[in-house]
């Protein structure tokens, strides 16, 4: 851990991020939630090495990835910062030991295979169940009346399964409706985290009662060619 992350961190990112989370802290606020009960985690896939140290060096502790390989460099290139590393990608069987390896969060499990393979591997890091609202054939996540058996297998597993995550669809009344169902399914399983809301969204997010946001362009700006959380 280092004491001062901004000093091997380019300036101008830094200062550009400052200036983002102000903005985005400010919209969290107006939603009527208190910006330090809800949990930032800043999603810096593609963006480099750059992006981390310049969340660190604004006190985001908590960094996502979609893609294992990414994931893996990135880490192996921070050790010097304090953080948490979530992943956020599909789980695909032959990586999950990897990812499993570098995350603190696996916040994509949907399938009870997924939960024995983390079962019999070596390393067992936090796990949310992702749920999908949206019910599109390429939507990753278990539908919402698979979730208990999956949180109740992974229980007996004695995995540490904290909390349950959605992407909703890019529809304001869907992505309320999800919001609300999922926060609800959250507190009915008695579990803690809640990761719902990204950078179009977060706004209902917090309103329906997120714990966490996953911010990946409102922070770091435009993605080339992709859509940013």
């Amino acid at each position: 851990m280092t004491t001062s992350p901004a000093s091997s961190a380019n300036p101008e990112l830094v200062e550009r991020v400052a200036r983002n989370l102000s903005a985005l802290l400010a919209r969290v606020a107006s939603s009527g939630r208190d910006p330090n009960g809800v949990r930032i985690v800043a999603v810096t896939k593609t963006f480099g090495l750059d992006a981390v140290r310049a969340a660190a060096a604004n006190g985001l502790g908590h960094v996502g990835e979609n893609y294992v390989e990414e994931l893996e460099t990135k880490v192996a290139q921070s050790r010097e910062l304090d953080l948490a590393w979530y992943f956020l990608g599909t789980l695909q069987s032959n990586k999950i030991a990897r990812a499993a390896a570098v995350a603190d969060v696996l916040c994509t499990v949907s399938r009870v295979k997924e939960l024995e393979r983390l079962a019999g591997g070596a390393t067992r890091p936090v796990l949310y169940v992702q749920v999908d609202y949206t019910g599109g054939a390429t939507r990753n996540g278990a539908l919402a009346g698979e979730v208990p058996g999956l949180v109740a297998r992974a229980r007996a597993l004695e995995l540490d399964v904290r909390g349950l995550m959605t992407v909703a669809a890019p529809d304001a009344v869907a992505a309320r409706r999800a919001f609300g169902a999922l926060a609800a399914l959250r507190d009915d399983l008695g579990l803690v985290e809640c990761s719902m809301g990204m950078s179009d969204d977060l706004e209902v997010a917090c309103e329906m009662g997120t714990s966490e946001l996953r911010i990946g362009r409102a922070l770091f700006g435009e993605r080339v060619g992709a859509r940013a959380p």
